[in-house]
């Protein structure tokens, strides 16, 4: 796929999360079998194989924080194969808010869907203290 095309799925991602439109991240931009590798060391951190576990995880983040996740993107870069999503987290959790949990996401096409995911945080020290 093109650059372009690669950079309008991950920008058609993030809205679809955004809305909380699960079944078009499922249906329409990740493959059956994408790897999600979160960062950190905390309980949302690892390994994520497959749509159902990747979906599983974004519902953890949505629950851990009572629905106040939210992401704001800030730039997409992207190459026939690659894109990467600068962007940065604000959430509420347990008396905490995180306002500039900013981060590089870091993904994989095949076919024009995202195939693998890294989400490399700039602080990542200030997400394991977020979500213990």
């Amino acid at each position: 796929m093109s650059a372009q095309t690669n950079a309008e799925v991950m920008r058609k991602g993030y809205d679809a999360f955004s809305r909380g439109d699960m079944d078009a991240l499922r249906n329409e931009l990740f493959t059956p079998d994408i790897v999600w590798h979160q960062g950190g060391r905390n309980q949302t951190s690892g390994d994520y194989r497959g749509t159902d576990a990747v979906l599983g995880l974004f519902g953890k983040l949505f629950q851990l924080t009572d629905g106040t996740f939210q992401v704001e993107v800030h730039d997409v870069l992207a190459s026939e194969e690659h894109a990467v999503v600068l962007a940065r987290v604000r959430a509420q959790r347990a008396g905490k808010t995180i306002e500039h949990g900013q981060y590089s996401h870091v993904c994989h096409f095949q076919d024009g869907k995202l195939s693998e995911a890294w989400i490399v945080d700039v602080d990542p020290y200030e997400l394991d203290e977020f979500f213990g």
